[in-house]
């Protein structure tokens, strides 16, 4: 080997690779949760799914057997080998981390590791032609592939305690992104020069550059910046917000308006911290907005309050969702509401963690709750004609209610840069 692991370190050499302990915690409850549905095995190749697991995002499979079943859990690489050994603990990664084998050889490879039945698979995440090719590879093996990709992604909805504290860590770097803009933003400013701003903290706090969407084909815009009007412009994107963008290709968020006098306008960061999402939105203007724009920011911010409440209590997520929708349409926002039809979305907060998109959701059909250990990003705005106005912070639900992940009532609601 002629490259130096020692180079696989965040800022200032710090190690960042995800505990052993947590893969190991993973892979026992994934054990677990297979023996309750009578599922032998499953094998797992998407990328996010493999980081959750393996520690890294190398090109390769893992296979994790059932508690109840005879399998050795084996972490099978294409490339590279010595990186997914060393990110997956080195000499205490959890289980075996080998050489990929020939695709024709993979069921007598699970044979060999003690499985008998066909594994299951993400098939809601992996394309068709891959599942297609994967049963064929394993049609020697007995039964019919389940679909595994509910049980990891339910399992995945409550983090553990240094899942919160990434995300924790995520929410700080977000908040000093918001500083900077409140610094260098203001009168005559594009949103892309001010995306631009935020993006340079985020980058040198380590952000690798992508954000994770389940839904397909999502792509987001982690800086989205609208200024004034260009909040009302729709796109392709399931929020609130659409935005003008960079260009047709690009057509979500920060574009090439500029801010102008006591007009509205709407900052809502992602940041990803080792991976992990923090969600937040912040108002600012240059010059004071009237009257009526911030009778409605008083009111998204008593939706917020009712909907955190809400979901602290227990309530299940559709049920939160009514009490919001409901205030909402009896303070006259019903047509404004997290859009302007026809291209409203329907929902006023979204589960955050390795992927932008998680469940559950606030929205009609969640009748669960926001479980304690889970995160998520709510996030109450109205869209008119001439702007947007609202609110949002990514929170955890504890044993003792909500409590903030991102800055919370560290930054004001709304910044004026005069």
């Amino acid at each position: 080997m002629t490259w130096d692991k020692e180079s696989l370190t965040g800022p200032d050499g710090v190690d960042w690779r995800v505990p052993v302990s947590e893969l190991e915690n993973r892979r026992r409850l994934l054990s677990e949760i297979l023996s309750k549905h009578k599922i032998e095995s499953v094998l797992i190749d998407d990328p996010v799914e493999l980081y959750w697991l393996t520690g890294g995002r190398q090109n390769g499979i893992i296979l994790v057997g059932s508690k109840d079943s005879d399998i050795e859990t084996t972490h099978w690489v294409k490339r590279s080998l010595e990186r997914a050994k060393f990110e997956s603990g080195g000499d205490n990664s959890p289980d075996p981390v080998i050489s990929q084998p020939r695709m024709a050889d993979l069921a007598d490879e699970i044979r060999g590791k003690g499985g008998v039945e066909k594994p299951a698979l993400l098939e809601g995440k992996i394309p068709h032609d891959r599942w297609k090719f994967i049963n064929q590879k394993l049609s020697s093996l007995e039964g019919k592939s389940k679909d595994c990709t509910k049980i990891m992604y339910e399992l995945r909805e409550i983090k553990s305690e240094w899942e919160i504290k990434m995300l924790r860590e995520s929410g700080e770097i977000n908040r000093t992104m918001f500083e900077a803009i409140k610094e260098n933003g203001g009168l005559g400013k594009t949103e892309l020069e001010m995306a631009s701003i935020a993006d340079k903290v985020s980058r040198k706090a380590g952000f690798g550059g992508r954000i994770r969407m389940r839904k397909w084909p999502m792509d987001c815009d982690r800086v989205v910046i609208v200024a004034g009007s260009s909040a009302s412009v729709p796109s392709y994107f399931d929020s609130a917000i659409g935005g003008v963008g960079a260009s047709p290709i690009s057509s979500l968020g920060s574009g090439h308006t500029k801010v102008e006098s006591n007009s509205p306008v709407t900052v809502d960061i992602v940041h990803l911290h080792r991976g992990y999402v923090s969600d937040c939105t912040r108002m600012f203007s240059a010059g004071k907005l009237n009257d009526k724009w911030m009778e409605r920011l008083d009111d998204m911010i008593e939706i917020r309050q009712k909907v955190v409440s809400s979901l602290g209590s227990g309530d299940n997520c559709s049920k939160t969702w009514d009490i919001g929708s409901q205030l909402a349409k009896e303070m006259g926002y019903e047509n404004n509401l997290m859009g302007m039809l026809p291209d409203k979305s329907y929902f006023l907060g979204h589960s955050v963690g390795l992927e932008l998109d998680e469940t559950p959701v606030i929205a009609k059909g969640f009748d669960r709750p926001l479980n304690i250990g889970g995160t998520m990003a709510i996030e109450p705005k109205v869209i008119y004609e001439n702007g947007c106005i609202g609110t949002e912070d990514t929170f955890v639900r504890t044993r003792d209610g909500m409590e903030y992940i991102t800055m919370g009532d560290k930054f004001p609601f709304i910044t004026d840069w005069n």
